[in-house]
């Protein structure tokens, strides 16, 4: 039902002219008016030439008008008691109204009262006629104006919301893109730090051999040669994904050690927030840790930026071979902290590459909390 009436809301201007033209073929038909035949194809015509209307906005109407003034010449004065070329020029009035070049909207007055004039004239019609003719014309005039307007205005208000939802898609597209080569570019720092050591490792290994240990030698010497060969396919695969004013990091990854530090700093930056420690602490796989730390750095942000908190509280819990962490706050949410608006995006990715659940919403007694559980033992 609501497709039908969709599709009569939008095809309404054309739906009208088509009961011009019906209505003009049984007037002719029925009226017991004794006009003069000859006024029938232009009678006929002049609804149906505004179907042209948005091919010719300004030849359409305007041959209205001239089939209009045609049907007076030919016509009897008879013909002046036809009620539906009448509407037909109204109707040709509202189209120069409704036109989208405003320049053709304000053409057609002058081309209606024109026509109006001639036909007037050809009907022998005194002055007292003309107030009330006139004030027919114009009144239809603004009515397609102003129709005119508001679906333009709502067209644009359409594309806006079309063009904002593909910007929108684009910049979420693209922070996916950058956390993942910002992951990316961390993953290869830790990793390549522990592949330092174990390569490291096994060269001081097989320089502690004896000589009769030859095959160990051997192993450990690919083991050597195969961790500074993975080194540096590892740095020419992530290069391309480091910025030009980036480096390798040459300081240790941040991590749930650090989380107090993190804490304090938003306490110093004006948001009371409270730390809580369950369970027992495990050691974590240096990209949970990694990933764990910036749960926590993303939440306070937003808690500190965007919230328009009062208070916040950080949440890390050990328990069944997961850590559980939880930043919530009592905002309202309409801070004006700025930012991209995609920080969450970066996060669903972190924790979606350690196999984690992530929930982030509004809390039932206001304020938002934002939650995440990662496997400690990596998969």
């Amino acid at each position: 039902m609501n497709r039908y009436i969709e599709w009569g809301r939008r095809n309404f201007p054309d739906l009208l002219i088509a009961g011009l033209l019906v209505g003009t073929i049984i007037e002719l038909a029925v009226t017991p008016v004794d006009y003069n035949k000859a006024v029938i194809p232009f009678a006929i015509v002049s609804g149906p030439l505004l179907f042209l209307r948005h091919r010719f906005p300004l030849g359409a109407p305007t041959a209205t008008f001239a089939a209009l003034a045609a049907f007076a010449s030919v016509s009897n004065q008879a013909g002046n008691d036809l009620s539906f070329p009448f509407f037909c020029a109204i109707g040709a009035m509202a189209t120069f109204g409704a036109s989208k070049e405003r320049r053709i909207a304000y053409a057609g007055i002058p081309i209606a009262f024109a026509a109006v004039t001639y036909v007037m004239l050809q009907f022998h019609q005194g002055p007292s006629e003309i107030p009330w003719v006139i004030g027919f014309f114009l009144a239809a005039w603004f009515v397609g104006f102003f129709l005119s307007s508001r679906s333009r205005q709502t067209e644009e208000l359409r594309e806006r919301a079309a063009r904002l939802e593909l910007e929108r898609e684009v910049k979420a597209r693209t922070a996916v893109a950058e956390e993942r080569a910002r992951i990316a570019r961390e993953l290869h720092d830790i990793v390549g730090h522990s592949v330092s050591v174990m390569t490291v490792q096994a060269s001081a290994v097989r320089r502690l051999l004896r000589e009769d240990q030859q095959r160990e030698r051997d192993a450990l010497q690919i083991v050597e040669e195969q961790g500074r060969a993975a080194l540096g396919e590892m740095r020419r695969l992530v290069g391309v994904l480091r910025r030009p004013e980036e480096a390798p990091a040459l300081v240790p990854q941040p991590s749930l050690e650090y989380v107090g530090k993190l804490v304090e700093q938003t306490r110093e930056a004006g948001l009371p927030t409270e730390l809580r420690l369950e369970g027992e602490p495990a050691e974590l796989p240096k990209g949970v840790d990694l990933t764990a730390y910036r749960f926590v750095q993303e939440g306070l942000t937003n808690a500190l930026k965007h919230a328009n908190a009062k208070h916040a509280e950080v949440v890390v819990r050990y328990d069944n071979g997961s850590v559980e962490l939880v930043v919530r706050d009592d905002g309202t949410g309409d801070g004006a902290g700025g930012g991209s608006g995609h920080g969450l995006v970066g996060i669903r990715e972190r924790v979606a590459v350690y196999g984690g659940e992530l929930a982030a919403g509004p809390r039932p007694e206001g304020g938002f909390e934002l939650r995440a559980r990662l496997p400690v033992t990596a998969e």
